[in-house]
Parts: C-alpha cells; sequence; structure tokens
C-alpha cells in the first residue's frame, strides 16, 4: 500500500521551532518531488515548500522563507521541513505530498497525501 505518513507536529511557542517529517511506504521517493502544504480552519490548502526530486531545487512560500527548511534523505525514504522563528499564523494542519519529477504549486497535481499533522503556534 503507498503511503506518506507525517509526524513531528505539536504546540510550540511563538519563536520556537519543529521539525515534521514525509516517510513514505510502498513506493520509493526517489522519482518524487514533494511538497509540503498547510490548511488552516476555513482557508484554502496552500502550498508551504516543494523539494525536487533529487534535492537539486527548492521553493518557498513567502510567508516562510528564511524561517522554513525543506531537505531530503532519499535512503531513508523520508523529507524533512524544519520549521523556525514560528508565529501564531503558521498554526495549521500540514500535510506533505508526492508528484512524479517536478514542483508544482498545486494541490491537484500531486498524487498521494500524507494524513497531516497539526501545528500549533500559541503562547
Amino acid at each position: 500500500q503507498l503511503q506518506l505518513v507525517e509526524s513531528g507536529g505539536g504546540l510550540v511557542q511563538p519563536g520556537g521551532s519543529l521539525r515534521l517529517s514525509c516517510a513514505a511506504s510502498g513506493f520509493t521517493l526517489d522519482y518524487h518531488a514533494i511538497g509540503w502544504f498547510r490548511q488552516a480552519p476555513g482557508k484554502e490548502r496552500e502550498e508551504v515548500s516543494c523539494i525536487s526530486r533529487r534535492g537539486g531545487s527548492t521553493n518557498y512560500a513567502d510567508s516562510v522563507k528564511g524561517r522554513f527548511t525543506i531537505s531530503r534523505d532519499n535512503a531513508k525514504n523520508t523529507v524533512y521541513l524544519q520549521m523556525n522563528s514560528l508565529k501564531p499564523e503558521d498554526t495549521a494542519v500540514y500535510y506533505c505530498a508526492a508528484r512524479a519529477y517536478y514542483c508544482s504549486g498545486s494541490p491537484n497535481d500531486y498524487d498521494y497525501w500524507g494524513q497531516g499533522t497539526q501545528v500549533t503556534v500559541s503562547s
């Protein structure tokens, strides 16, 4: 069964850090670009970041540039999102998603999705 599983979410104070993980099972991520998306209550799902299949290209939403870093370890079949200097507006459910080869900013272009992990930034 093809599956993506996110982990690492939680409650953190403003200015804190979290590292999210996206682990794949049932298929290899070697040929897939991985995107991180988030969805806050009442808002549309938005792209946060994406990394190409070999990690040579990364994209970030303007709202997270300089604070978030995406990386991948294909040997572990896992992609990470390091989130620093977190703000209350980063509160959302974070999803990872996979598509063949290249990044896309549209959630509709992704073939596989995880179940999501909640990130709450609050004092």
